[in-house]
């Protein structure tokens, strides 16, 4: 039987399509499989959790307030942005975390390190270490920068995965503003409760010094309370922010018109 040339070219033409659907759908098996082994078979496992809103601050049956050089502005955590200077970074050269005096002293006097105290604010079904009232063993809570559920247990490296964030970090507060406080002042900004959240420890190591431009948690709920507590903090310590790091602020409470700043006694 005699094949005209039209049909043969069909017939080739087909073949080809046909192939081209297969190689498609082989890569796209391939693709797939090495996706779920890679992350997929994570997420499957643990699906995603929603975050935090908003992180603890004060626990008045306990713990002592610290004396801040201001009070907290009441009111709009907008318009609290708003009464901050807006100035550069100054040199960081001469940091020295030793400025902010010895780490995690007991510095409101209820008898308790402020990390102890930080970690007993934070996490829920608290085991003190035996015969301590203060250190805290371990206990669970709703982790706020990732949003997931979390267990901190104490130990030389299990400790790590729990960490205390400088919510204003240090480094950042030490180019804005905290070169011009007192000794005392900086202890107490290193030590009060309002700048201080109890995080995932990876999270915290990669937001490092950084300011609201170029650190956000990824936990996207709970980023209006996060700039707000940052703004209070600022505005409380008379320490100033600048322009891209206002303007990423304002961009995130541009979500959260009505956010009020951050109390605390």
């Amino acid at each position: 039987m005699t094949v005209s040339w039209a049909a043969y070219r069909r017939a080739r033409r087909r073949s080809r399509q046909a192939w081209a659907v297969l190689v498609i759908l082989a890569v796209s098996a391939v693709w797939g499989v090495a996706w779920f082994f890679s992350e997929g078979q994570f997420l499957v496992a643990e699906p995603a959790v929603a975050g935090p809103s908003e992180a603890p601050v004060f626990d008045p049956a306990w713990m002592k307030p610290v004396i801040r050089p201001a009070a907290v502005p009441e009111g709009s955590a907008a318009a609290a942005l708003d009464t901050l200077s807006v100035k550069g970074r100054a040199p960081k050269n001469n940091y020295d975390r030793a400025a902010f005096g010895q780490a995690w002293l007991d510095a409101d006097r209820n008898g308790c390190d402020t990390r102890n105290d930080i970690l007993r604010r934070d996490l829920s079904e608290v085991v003190f270490s035996k015969g301590s009232r203060c250190k805290v063993a371990s206990g669970t809570f709703h982790e706020p920068y990732v949003g997931r559920s979390a267990t901190f247990r104490r130990g030389a490296e299990s400790s790590k995965a729990v960490q205390i964030d400088h919510v204003v970090a240090l480094g950042d507060a030490w180019q804005k503003g905290a070169q011009q406080l007192t000794p005392k002042e900086r202890q107490n900004l290193a030590n009060d409760p309002l700048n201080l959240i109890a995080a995932d420890g990876p999270a915290n190591q990669e937001k490092s010094a950084s300011d609201a431009a170029s650190w956000l948690p990824k936990n996207k709920a709970l980023r209006c309370h996060y700039v707000a507590r940052q703004i209070s903090v600022k505005a409380a310590y008379g320490l100033w922010v600048t322009q891209p790091e206002k303007d990423a602020m304002a961009r995130v409470l541009g979500s959260c018109p009505q956010q009020q700043t951050v109390m605390a006694p």
